[in-house]
């Protein structure tokens, strides 16, 4: 086993009381397929953090939570907007193309946040039949720049949305972390952003494996059952997924681990800006730090705590703090560039 890293928040380990959680469940037989009396007991305990219209499902991970999203949505022939570096757009091999048939159109910008001016030019081919029509605006919460939408840039694009007849989704693999940094709740996010749909994210905050889709119109998700069942995500054994997300919205648990993780990531960002041959390329509003390297620099660091490059042309690596990481980790990665400044 290595030590702790800066690689990714899925390389971390399964939050302490999430494994309790989980054991706790581990007794005696239970139907089978959500229609257990934990996984009920989990919807409501959603509909207590996401407000009382929220119907929330468990799948197995957040590629699957969005296709599902869009499957449900949407029609093969409409399109969804995002950002250039939007995971669903890069990062998930192509799976709502394939599993919906619907084309991603994106937007270049340089922090991964969409505004109401990016979308608009996309709109003007609506209701032309040779062209893909957009129907509904994705959004990562935070984005994959680790970047923060305020309620009021929510608010904003909810808006947009409602006025020219687009869905919104948030793609919140990492949703808890946004509401750390905002320090608001679930529900607050869902008053501004009014979304259609949420990706909800579990595995990257300490949960094993475990992610949930949440709608907000009964009347818009007909046939979501048997697209749960189509895609092969109606998990068999539910009770073990809701258990996790039981505990993890239970005493404030999700805030905490997401806390901890945004409090690691400023502490390397103030660590990381005493020196100057490092410059920090994004605010810090997440469990993530980009930075500029020296090239030189990318294979010792890496001995002392795995990272990824995010850009390779600009050479722009992607530090991401977790839950179980520790300060040692950071004192261990500032040690080894403070050798490596000495190094002639």
């Amino acid at each position: 086993m290595s030590h702790r890293g800066f690689g990714s928040d899925n390389h971390a380990t399964v939050h302490p009381k999430i494994f309790e959680s989980l054991l706790r469940a581990n007794i005696d037989h239970a139907p089978s397929y959500g229609t257990d009396q934990l996984t009920e007991q989990t919807r409501e305990l959603f509909k207590t953090h996401f407000g009382p219209s929220a119907l929330s499902f468990f799948v197995f991970n957040g590629t699957a939570a969005n296709v599902l999203c869009f499957r449900t949505l949407l029609q093969s022939h409409e399109a969804i907007i995002a950002s250039d570096t939007a995971h669903a757009a890069v990062d998930e091999c192509s799976a709502p193309e394939f599993h919906g048939g619907n084309k991603i159109i994106t937007v270049k910008n340089p922090d991964g946040k969409l505004k109401p001016s990016d979308i608009k030019p996309l709109l003007i081919r609506k209701g032309d039949q040779h062209a893909a029509q957009p129907r509904l605006i994705t959004l990562t919460q935070p984005t994959e720049w680790g970047t923060v939408y305020s309620l009021k840039e929510l608010g904003d694009l909810s808006q947009f949305a409602k006025e020219n007849g687009l869905f919104l989704h948030l793609d919140g693999a990492r949703l808890t972390n946004a509401a750390a940094h905002l320090k608001c709740t679930f529900e607050d996010i869902v008053r501004a952003a009014r979304p259609d749909a949420i990706s909800f994210g579990g595995t990257k905050n300490g949960l094993m494996g475990a992610e949930a889709v949440i709608f907000f119109d009964p009347e818009k998700i007909k046939n979501f059952k048997y697209i749960h069942k189509q895609e092969m995500q109606l998990p068999s054994k539910t009770r073990f997924l809701a258990a996790q997300f039981q505990a993890y919205l239970t005493d404030g648990l999700c805030y905490s681990i997401a806390q901890r993780s945004l409090d690691l990531a400023q502490e390397l960002a103030k660590e990381l800006d005493h020196h100057k041959e490092i410059e920090i390329v994004q605010k810090v509003q997440s469990n993530a730090v980009f930075a500029k390297i020296p090239k030189d620099w990318t294979k010792p660091l890496k001995e002392s705590a795995f990272f990824y490059m995010w850009d390779e042309q600009e050479w722009i690596a992607r530090l991401m703090l977790s839950h179980d990481n520790e300060p040692e980790d950071i004192s261990r990665f500032i040690n080894r560039i403070k050798d490596l400044k000495k190094t002639p």
